[in-house]
């Protein structure tokens, strides 16, 4: 199977995207696939470049057995958008901004993150930034479904290419 690469994108970088980073990392591990897919998170701005993850995106994870402690924020860049294969957008506003640095044809690797879950009806990953813990823990629960669904996804689209 040819690598795979996947990049996470919020706005700042600091809460949605990490903890998707995060989690899909934790998913991947666990199924022994880190040498077959590359894992990556970032922001449409560059508010937080360089910061670590918001503090209460941190503390939630712990809790939930995953570490976001090595995860620094960086702005999205056309060349992230050109070169990763699954480019996945928190909210509308993100995905919007993501199509706007698509090459032409790159169009296609972009979607919302919540299209890869059926236990959810939202379509966007809310931002938590400036609510309580529960917007973290609602964050997690939705990415976390549609984390599984998207490793699902690549590895069905793998297996389909390999034969």
């Amino acid at each position: 199977m040819k690598k795979v690469s996947v990049i996470f994108v919020c706005m700042g970088n600091i809460c949605r995207s990490p903890t998707a980073e995060g989690i899909f990392r934790s998913q991947v591990a666990a199924r022994g696939l880190e040498h077959l897919i590359e894992i990556d998170s970032a922001g449409t701005h560059a508010y937080h470049e360089g910061e670590k993850a918001d503090p209460r995106a941190q503390k939630l994870a712990q809790q939930r057995g995953v570490d976001l402690s090595t995860i620094r924020a960086r702005k999205v860049t056309a060349a992230d958008v050109e070169c990763f294969d699954y480019i996945l957008a928190m909210d509308s506003d993100n995905h919007r901004n993501l199509l706007n640095l698509a090459p032409e044809g790159g169009e296609q690797k972009i979607r919302l993150m919540l299209t890869f879950t059926s236990l959810y009806s939202e379509n966007e990953v809310p931002d938590p930034y400036y609510g309580g813990p529960r917007g973290f823990d609602r964050v997690y629960d939705l990415i976390e479904s549609a984390s599984e669904g998207l490793l699902d996804a690549i590895m069905k689209e793998a297996l389909n290419k390999s034969g």
